[in-house]
């Protein structure tokens, strides 16, 4: 996470955009390529001058970087659009464990991936004499990956699937794709941003654990817990419509489900909360919006910040 704000900083130093929300959307997209970016043009005009017509080297770049292995490829293509588990991400890569084992190693000693790993733990019988249920049995505890540069995993999502079309000159349908995707896309680098800035306003505590939390039934983006043994649960929602009282009363749900008595719930939203969850806001529930990131880049200078594509 380190590493992601790092980035983050260096691009707000880099390009000064008006507001957080531009700040997030267009580094979610252009973060970690290390160019200077003019936030007051559109993200599509901007693709087409920085990425699509710079696509060639750009291409190469990667190509380098992957050794210009398909199975490499594949798997980065299957984690930019899949639900980050391992297990998951080979199957619709076509890989099995050695084959994507091995891509998975070499993308992690590459640095363009690291690994999450899973803090479900293993199912146990409740009766020592009786076994599990197959299904359950069955089930595989799957880590899962991040990409750490939000623009290679964007390349992978919408750059990469329409080569041959942009070699073509023809950019339709990858901006079909972005404007269809765009809020979904940048969902995971927000989670992301949501954790470091969560654990930014809890740092007079010692975080010993922190990251999302996936079991085979239950997803909650953020999971964060201290020395001090307090627990913060978060949701975070990149959307164009206000968060209401129905994500908390989901959330809640999740942490009876899974025994547990957070400290605190946060509720991270692009567009704000309704009245009747702002009316709810005090020590138990935070709520946090846009502008609320802007805590991240206080008082930092370009100086301080080092962002590069590898």
């Amino acid at each position: 996470m380190a590493k992601l704000l790092n980035q983050f900083r260096s691009f707000y130093t880099k390009n000064y955009p008006n507001d957080m929300e531009t700040q997030i959307e267009y580094f979610a997209i252009f973060g970690g390529l290390g160019w200077s970016v003019d936030t007051s043009k559109s993200i599509k005009t901007l693709i087409e001058e920085l990425i699509l017509q710079n696509f060639s080297s750009l291409n190469e770049k990667i190509e380098q970087l992957t050794l210009g292995e398909a199975n490499n490829k594949r798997l980065l293509r299957a984690l930019a659009i899949g639900d980050r588990r391992i297990f998951s991400a080979f199957n619709r890569a076509g890989l099995n464990n050695g084959n994507g084992g091995a891509a998975l190693n070499y993308l992690e000693e590459k640095g363009l991936v690291s690994i999450e790993y899973s803090r479900e733990e293993p199912a146990r019988s409740l009766h020592p004499d009786r076994k599990l249920k197959r299904s359950i049995a069955r089930h595989r505890i799957s880590h899962k990956v991040l990409f750490t540069q939000p623009f290679i995993r964007f390349w992978f999502y919408f750059i990469a699937p329409y080569t041959k079309d942009i070699l073509e000159k023809n950019y339709t349908n990858l901006f079909n794709s972005l404007e269809n995707k765009q809020n979904s896309y940048t969902s995971l680098v927000y989670e992301e941003l949501s954790e470091i800035l969560l654990n930014y306003h809890i740092r007079d505590s010692l975080v010993i654990s922190s990251g999302s939390y996936w079991d085979a039934k239950i997803e909650i983006d953020i999971l964060t817990i201290t020395d001090k043994e307090e627990v913060f649960i978060a949701e975070c929602k990149w959307t164009n419509h206000q968060v209401n009282m129905s994500e908390l009363h989901k959330l809640r749900d999740k942490c009876i489900k899974l025994d547990i008595q957070p400290t605190q719930i946060a509720l991270f939203s692009k567009r704000g909360f309704s009245k009747e969850l702002l009316s709810k806001q005090g020590k138990d529930l935070a709520l946090y919006s846009a502008d609320d990131f802007a805590a991240l880049v206080k008082n930092v200078v370009e100086s301080e910040c080092i962002e590069e594509f590898i």
